[in-house]
């Protein structure tokens, strides 16, 4: 995607994330940038989230449904095999997320459709991943397959302060309520900054989108309770969104509940900002079924992440992008064009995930 400069401080930005992390811009090659501005020095920091699409292991455990899981549909002697490749895949993608500009993996991704703590255990001790010393937020999720929420981090860049598990709460047929996917609230240092990243995974379009809409504007309705208690203690938080919402970024739970604003230059004091709105616009997608192609994968921030005055004083957002590189995407068969899946029904692919990850870099002048 190509960057129009307006401003002298982002041709030293885009010098600076041609050539890594907190890299100088160095007089000799770039005489323009020092005639401008002289030398600067930027973090960059990726944050990023990922639909592992049923990342189950391969043993029943009896507290939950996880046989329904494709997994376990298949025969015993090929699970293991298939699980292994699929944590190498995963570990693949997540290795890859941001290290164009920042030189790494990201410093914290959020991540859903996981079983449990053991599978995120396996994952980040993959060869691919191992090396970057991530740490696990995992709370049991009151869901009846045992669909988790979770978040990732690089224990160098993010350091935990706080986490809380938020249950979502659903009516039922016979009018009992059920729980669904939980809500995580993490919140911690990245670098020397406080930051409060929320990981959803809203309730899914089973029945239809109309008939199911309550339930994701509730899920929404649950962000804007977790983001008031955050608020208790801090004022004007620093607070990233993000998940599997099963929504686009026009659909009312994003509008009306969250109510979203898709234009920076519009964004005031306590807005949340949703920069895959433009996305979505264009006609990009992390997602498609029968035909239809969606973007439910999104990170929105709160308006003290945002600048419309290439001010990086503190972190705030440079980019928003999806991570679809080819080899993510389907080549032929009944799913050609959509992101390369992991199963089809009890067929394990060798594939990645049906859902794109996205990510954010964050930027900040040293």
């Amino acid at each position: 995607m190509k960057v129009k400069i307006f401003f002298s401080i982002l041709i030293i930005v885009s010098t600076l994330l041609s050539c890594g992390t907190t890299q100088q811009v160095s007089a000799q090659k770039k005489t323009k940038s020092k005639k401008h501005t002289g030398q600067k020095e930027f973090n960059i920091r990726t944050v990023a989230f990922y639909n592992l699409e049923n990342l189950f292991d391969t043993i029943n455990d009896p507290t939950k449904l996880d046989e329904k899981s494709p997994i376990m549909d298949m025969k015993e002697g090929n699970r293991a095999k298939a699980y292994w490749s699929k944590i190498n895949n995963m570990a693949k993608v997540i290795s890859l997320i941001g290290k164009e500009k920042a030189n790494t993996s990201p410093a914290i991704i959020g991540v859903v459709e996981i079983e449990n703590k053991a599978v995120l255990e396996d994952l980040i001790a993959n060869e691919k991943l191992k090396n970057k010393d991530y740490g696990i937020v995992h709370y049991e999720s009151p869901d009846a397959r045992g669909i988790d929420v979770a978040l990732l981090y690089q224990k160098r860049y993010f350091k935990p302060m706080d986490s809380k598990s938020y249950e979502l709460e659903l009516p039922g047929k016979d009018g009992k309520p059920y729980a669904t996917r939980d809500q995580l609230l993490v919140t911690g240092l990245l670098d020397d900054e406080v930051v409060h990243i929320i990981v959803n995974h809203w309730p899914s379009r089973r029945g239809g989108e109309q008939k199911s809409r309550p339930s994701r504007e509730k899920a929404a309705a649950l962000n804007l309770e977790i983001i008031a208690d955050v608020k208790k203690e801090y004022p004007n938080p620093k607070i990233i969104i993000m998940g599997d919402l099963n929504d686009d970024p026009n659909n009312s739970s994003l509008k009306n509940i969250l109510k979203t604003v898709g234009k920076k230059e519009e964004v005031k004091n306590g807005d949340i900002f949703n920069p895959m709105e433009k996305m979505f616009k264009r006609g990009l997608s992390t997602l498609g079924y029968r035909d239809n192609i969606n973007l439910f994968d999104q990170i929105l921030l709160t308006s003290p992440l945002v600048t419309n005055k290439q001010d990086y004083n503190s972190y705030k957002l440079y980019k928003a992008n999806i991570f679809n590189p080819n080899y993510m995407t389907q080549k032929k068969g009944r799913y050609k064009g959509y992101p390369y899946r992991s199963w089809n029904g009890a067929n394990f692919t060798g594939g990645y995930s049906d859902h794109y990850p996205v990510y954010i870099y964050l930027l900040k002048e040293k």
